[in-house]
């Protein structure tokens, strides 16, 4: 079972050659926040540039920089403007200045290779209350459904909603489905979800409007780990069906 290293940055992964013309882009978000945007669309060449970004930023540590928050097609820099000194500029032209080296650089020789999490999941029944709609909309059966969400290895893209709470895909095509029309107003923690051709798991009880189809018997987030995430941005995941008896004897909350 892994557990949480110490590494305190992610993972820089390879970066496609060509990169297209129109990106990155740079944008202020107010006068607090700097944004790089690498794509339009989530996919595995953005996803990779982003996470490469992203563990070059770390390792600059720039002046000002309080925060680094990488998403689907973006990286946010977070930034005290009062830490900037004034007669050199702006505080969001001296960012983009220092940022301008590090947004073609290349991809790092010594980059560590993606790791291989095994997910336990117990499908269906209380655990995955949506597992029996899901198989109605995709004209699978409920059994066909948990073959194909852990047939493939899916990437971790982002971090999002709660701590911890990770976003992955791509999923099969043929499980392809929306949100719920209608969220539920309660999410047991742990709960494994699918939309709009990805999936993720939900950290901590709360709303929530994707399809439920499973649930670890996992904690991904504690403020005793270092880092605090179980996954790292670009983790290959794989999903093993348990019985609800493995997932009792694995439950890691019940044991707190």
């Amino acid at each position: 079972m892994p557990r949480p290293s110490n590494t305190a940055a992610p993972d820089a992964g390879a970066i496609p050659a060509a990169i297209p013309a129109a990106f990155p882009s740079v944008e202020p978000m107010g006068d607090r926040c700097l944004l790089v945007r690498l794509g339009t669309r989530i996919d595995s060449d953005v996803t990779q540039r982003v996470h490469a970004l992203t563990a070059r930023l770390f390792a600059a540590r720039l002046l000002g920089v309080i925060d680094i928050v990488p998403a689907f097609t973006t990286v946010a820099l977070h930034y005290r403007p009062a830490c900037l000194p004034r007669a050199q500029g702006s505080p969001y032209a001296q960012l983009r200045q220092a940022i301008a080296p590090l947004l073609h650089a290349a991809p790092s020789a010594d980059a560590a290779p993606a790791r291989l999490i095994e997910i336990p999941v117990c499908y269906g029944g209380e655990y995955g209350p949506d597992l029996d709609d899901v198989a109605r909309r995709c004209a699978l059966s409920p059994e066909e459904v948990v073959r194909l969400h852990g047939a493939m290895e899916v990437s971790v893209h982002t971090f999002y909603f709660s701590p911890g709470n990770p976003f992955a895909g791509p999923l099969d095509p043929r499980l392809s489905v929306p949100r719920r029309t209608t969220p539920r107003t309660r999410v047991e923690a742990g709960s494994v979800a699918i939309a709009n051709g990805l999936t993720s798991i939900y950290q901590v009880a709360s709303p929530g409007g994707w399809n439920i189809i499973g649930r670890t018997p996992w904690s991904l987030f504690d403020l005793a780990w270092t880092p605090p995430t179980r996954l790292r941005l670009g983790d290959r995941l794989h999903f093993s069906p348990i019985s609800p008896e493995v997932f009792a004897e694995l439950d890691e909350r019940r044991a707190r």
